[in-house]
């Protein structure tokens, strides 16, 4: 734990617009309702800059608002002293992956990064958090469902 003796997870997507910000405010709000709010620091970044700035996409926002979250933090670009001053970045898929690691600055690095389905309960089966950008608005939903999941997961495999 290095960021004021919290745990430090970063969630990482493609642009920082729908799942990673998505999986922000849903473990802010979980951590929270458990009184762990204290315990974790969260943040979200994406592969790319294009959204720098940015609020999450507005369908992403409708859906977290049906569901009882808030998406509202900014978009920002992973870079390397993310991998300082995080325990733990998670990716939603294997290209997110593949990302991250190119820009890891170590080999030693890379034991911070893991895959979101790690966490996964209910959805064992499932291999990432499909990026719902180009969906439907049950794609947005389902996102929602498999980091509700995930979130759960991590709460009780890092921060009970």
């Amino acid at each position: 734990m290095d960021l004021f003796n919290k745990t430090s997870i970063l969630f990482v997507c493609l642009g920082n617009i729908c799942r990673s910000p998505a999986a922000e405010g849903i473990l802010k709000q979980k951590a929270a309702q458990k009184g762990l709010e204290n315990n974790v620091f969260v943040d979200s970044a994406g592969i790319g800059a294009w959204h720098t700035g940015q609020l999450p996409d507005m369908r992403m926002r409708r859906c977290g608002e049906k569901n009882g979250y808030d998406f509202s933090s900014k978009a920002r670009q992973i870079k390397r002293k993310d991998f300082e001053r995080f325990d733990y970045i998670i990716v939603m898929d294997d290209d997110n992956y593949r990302d991250v690691k190119m820009i890891a600055p170590t080999s030693g690095a890379m034991n911070k990064v893991h895959y979101i389905r790690e966490y996964f309960n209910k959805y064992k089966s499932q291999q990432s958090v499909p990026d719902p950008y180009y969906g439907k608005e049950e794609d947005f939903q389902f996102a929602v469902d498999l980091l509700e999941d995930a979130c759960e997961g991590i709460i009780q495999q890092l921060l009970i």
